[in-house]
C-alpha cells in the first residue's frame, strides 16, 4: 500500500485509538501526585501497532490486537494505569492495519513515530513485517517489544530498540521432532515459506532432524502469495515419509492439510509450524485436522505463572471473559510484550528510551506465558517451545512431559 492507502486508512480509522481519546505525550515534570480518584489519571503513554486485520495474515492479526487489547483492558483497570512513581498514567493503543503487507507496515510505523508521535511501538504479527517496522523504530530510537514474531535473523542486525518474548524459529520443530524420533520416526520431509520466519523454522528443522538421526529426504520452498501446493504435496507422496513439517503461516496449513486429504498423502506425522494451536484450524479442515502436530509457545494447561496476570490457566480465563473465544498463544505472547513493556517502563520511572532499554535488558521474570531474560540482541534466551496434537478435535499438549494433558499418537495413519 502506498501514500493513497495510508491515507485511506487515516480516514477510515480516524487514527483508530483503544484507551482514551488522542492527547499529547506524557510529561514527566509536573510534580508528583499521591490522590488517585477512581479513574483518575495523571497523563496517557501512547503505544503505536500496526496490526494484519486484513491480508494473508488476518487470523493471527486479529489475535496479536486481541492479546494487546487484553493488557490493555487490565493495565487501565485493574492496574490503575502505567505506574511511575507516584503517578498513574492512561495506556492507549494506536492501532493501524498494515494489510499484511511489509511495504504497509514500514510506512505506517513510519507515521506512528512521525506523526501520531507514541512512546512505544508493540509488534505487527509475523517476522516478514517485523523485520521493515524494528527497522523504522530502531532507526527512530523507539523502543518496539512484540509478541508474534521469531525469525532468527531478526536478532542479528544489530539493533539496540528491538524485543521479543517469543522463543526463536528455528526451534520451533525441536519438541515434535524430539517426540516424534522417540517413537519411531526416521525418515522426513521439509517444505517452508520463502520468508523469514518460515525460513528459519525448516532450516531448523531439517538440522534438528539430523542432529537426531533422522533422513532428511527432500526440502522444497514456496513462495509468501503461494495458493497452491499440490506440487509439492504429490512429490512427498513418491517418497513416503514418516513425518512432513510444513513452515509457513495459517492459510499455508490450510493448503498442505486439504493437498494431502485430497491426493492420499498420509505420512505418520504431519508438523505444521502455524495453524494447529487455533481453534478455527480444526473447524475449517474437520477430519483432515486429526492428529496433526503443531509447535506451540505457549498453552493454557501450561504450568506458568506471575505476579501479574497469575498463571496460564488465570490468564486464559480472563481472555475468554473479555473476548468469548479461549487465546491462542499468538494472543498470550502479544499480551506478554506489551505486559514486559510495561513493567520496563515501571522500573525505569521514565519513558526516556535508553533507561527503558536498560530496564528491559535487566529483566529477568517469570509470567503467566514464561520466562522473560533477553539477552544482548533482544531475543529471549529463556523460554523453550512446546507441541500439541489435535486429537478428536481438541487440542492435547504432549510435550513437555511435565506439563502434557495427552500422549502422542503415532503413526497418524490413513484417516
Amino acid at each position: 500500500m502506498g501514500v493513497s492507502g495510508v491515507r485511506r486508512w487515516s480516514l477510515a480509522l480516524a487514527v483508530a485509538v483503544v484507551g482514551v481519546a488522542a492527547c499529547a505525550p506524557v510529561q514527566h515534570d509536573t510534580g508528583p501526585r499521591t490522590d488517585h480518584p477512581a479513574g483518575s489519571f495523571d497523563g496517557t503513554v501512547r503505544f503505536g501497532a500496526t496490526v494484519s486485520l486484513t491480508g494473508k495474515y488476518s487470523r493471527e492479526g486479529r489475535d496479536t490486537r486481541l492479546g494487546y487489547d487484553t493488557w490493555l483492558g487490565w493495565v487501565n483497570n485493574d492496574h490503575g494505569g502505567i505506574r511511575l512513581g507516584d503517578r498513574r498514567y492512561r495506556a492507549e493503543i494506536v492501532y493501524y492495519d498494515d494489510e499484511s503487507n511489509p511495504g504497509t507496515a514500514a510506512a505506517l510505523t513510519e507515521r506512528l513515530v512521525t506523526r501520531d508521535n507514541v512512546d512505544f511501538l508493540l509488534g505487527p504479527y509475523a517476522s516478514a513485517l517485523n523485520a521493515p517496522a524494528s527497522a523504522i523504530a530502531d532507526r527512530h530510537q523507539t523502543i518496539m517489544v512484540t509478541g508474534t514474531a521469531s525469525a532468527d535473523s531478526l536478532f542479528g542486525r544489530g539493533f539496540r530498540h528491538y524485543f521479543s518474548v517469543m522463543t526463536v524459529a528455528s526451534r520451533y520443530a525441536e519438541p515434535a521432532l524430539d517426540a516424534l524420533a522417540a517413537a519411531g520416526a526416521r525418515t522426513v520431509v521439509v517444505a517452508h515459506e520463502d520468508t523469514e520466519f518460515p525460513i528459519d523454522a525448516g532450516e531448523g528443522a531439517v538440522a534438528h532432524a539430523r542432529t537426531l538421526g533422522m533422513d532428511v529426504l527432500a526440502v522444497e520452498t514456496y513462495p509468501r502469495a503461494v495458493a497452491d501446493v499440490s506440487g509439492i504435496i504429490a512429490k512427498f507422496r513418491t517418497l513416503d515419509p514418516d513425518a512432513f513439517i510444513g513452515a509457513g503461516y495459517f492459510g499455508d496449513a490450510l493448503l498442505f492439510a486439504r493437498a494431502a486429504q485430497e491426493q492420499g498423502f498420509a505420512p505418520a506425522a504431519m508438523v505444521l509450524t502455524v495453524g494447529p494451536t487455533s481453534p478455527a484450524f480444526a473447524d475449517e479442515l474437520g477430519t483432515a485436522a486429526e492428529l496433526v502436530i503443531g509447535p506451540t509457545q505457549w498453552e493454557a494447561s501450561m504450568d506458568w505463572r506471575g505476579r501479574w496476570f497469575g498463571t496460564s490457566a488465570d490468564y486464559a480465563a480472563r481472555y475468554s471473559r473479555d473476548h468469548g473465544e479461549a487465546p491462542t498463544y499468538q494472543a498470550a505472547g502479544s499480551t506478554a510484550a506489551a505486559l514486559v513493556l510495561q513493567l520496563a517502563i515501571e522500573r525505569a520511572g521514565t519513558t526516556e528510551a535508553e533507561a527503558v532499554r536498560g530496564a528491559l535488558m535487566a529483566l529477568d521474570m517469570e509470567t503467566f506465558y514464561g520466562p522473560v531474560d533477553f539477552d544482548r540482541t533482544g531475543r529471549n534466551a529463556a523460554k523453550l517451545m512446546g507441541a500439541v496434537q489435535i486429537q478428536q478435535g481438541g487440542l492435547e499438549l504432549i510435550t513437555p512431559d511435565e506439563v502434557a494433558t495427552g500422549r502422542l499418537i503415532y503413526p497418524r495413519g490413513q484417516l
